[in-house]
């Protein structure tokens, strides 16, 4: 990968379902290393742009490069062993599994290609335990390991879900609305974690609470009727005109 290679990229990409256009002609590309934040209004693209850089969505035209390479036509698998995490909206934890069990099937399932064989290479399972408890520690999540994910607050499942997200070991994380029906409480435990992971990997996150976007990005997209009207930091997105349009009417 060159110096100047996003670590993703969507480069032309349209995306139609029948005559409705969802995202037109977009590119947008992403730094390695760094913490983007996407803001959008509601119906602005930005799931469906996930959706497309993880290849749960075909693209219309144009392209999808990964680390300077055409992934274009992979599947959503392929994608996710080349380094990319993803988590969603709602809560997509097993909630009849505990914390643990949650976080070394996703890591079982990354160190085996996806495939479920629980006869298999018995040798690594203290490994991998070992690899969901560090995990949870990190997120400090420790005291509810051995606690069934239904049990604990949606704050504390969303902690989860993102554990779940680094045990398949990416190097990309995408995170879509991680905030998303927290409280504040709960919100600032999240934003405050994030921050603390965004020099260990390429961050895209999808966000509506403005505060955390403006405290925590290094770089902020803004989406529209599925077209880019700016990018930059958060002074220089503070005071863009086209945002507050977006945004206020203004």
């Amino acid at each position: 990968m060159t110096a100047n290679t996003y670590a993703f990229e969507a480069r032309n990409v349209t995306k139609k379902f029948g005559a409705n256009v969802v995202i037109e002609d977009l590119s947008i590309g992403f730094e390695p290393g760094m913490l983007h934040s996407i803001l959008g209004p509601n119906g602005a693209g930005k799931t469906t742009l996930f959706n497309l850089l993880t290849r749960d969505l075909p693209v219309t035209s144009g392209e999808i490069l990964l680390k300077g390479d055409t992934v274009t036509k992979l599947k959503p698998h392929q994608i996710a062993r080349r380094g990319v995490g993803r988590s969603y909206q709602i809560s997509s934890v097993y909630l009849d599994l505990t914390f643990q069990e949650n976080v070394w099937l996703a890591a079982y399932r990354a160190a085996h290609g996806g495939r479920i064989g629980w006869w298999r290479r018995v040798e690594h399972y203290d490994a991998l335990r070992a690899q969901a408890s560090q995990l949870l520690s990190k997120l400090g999540l420790e005291q509810y390991e051995h606690t069934l994910a239904r049990s604990v607050s949606y704050g504390d499942q969303r902690l989860l879900e993102i554990a779940v997200t680094l045990a398949t070991r990416p190097e990309i994380l995408l995170l879509d609305e991680p905030t998303a029906g927290l409280s504040q409480r709960e919100t600032e435990r999240v934003k405050t974690f994030i921050a603390s992971i965004k020099t260990e990997y390429t961050i895209v996150m999808i966000e509506h609470k403005m505060n955390v976007v403006m405290e925590i990005s290094d770089r902020i997209h803004v989406m529209n009727r599925g077209a880019l009207i700016a990018a930059g930091t958060a002074a220089e997105i503070s005071q863009n005109q086209a945002v507050h349009a977006a945004y206020f009417g203004l």
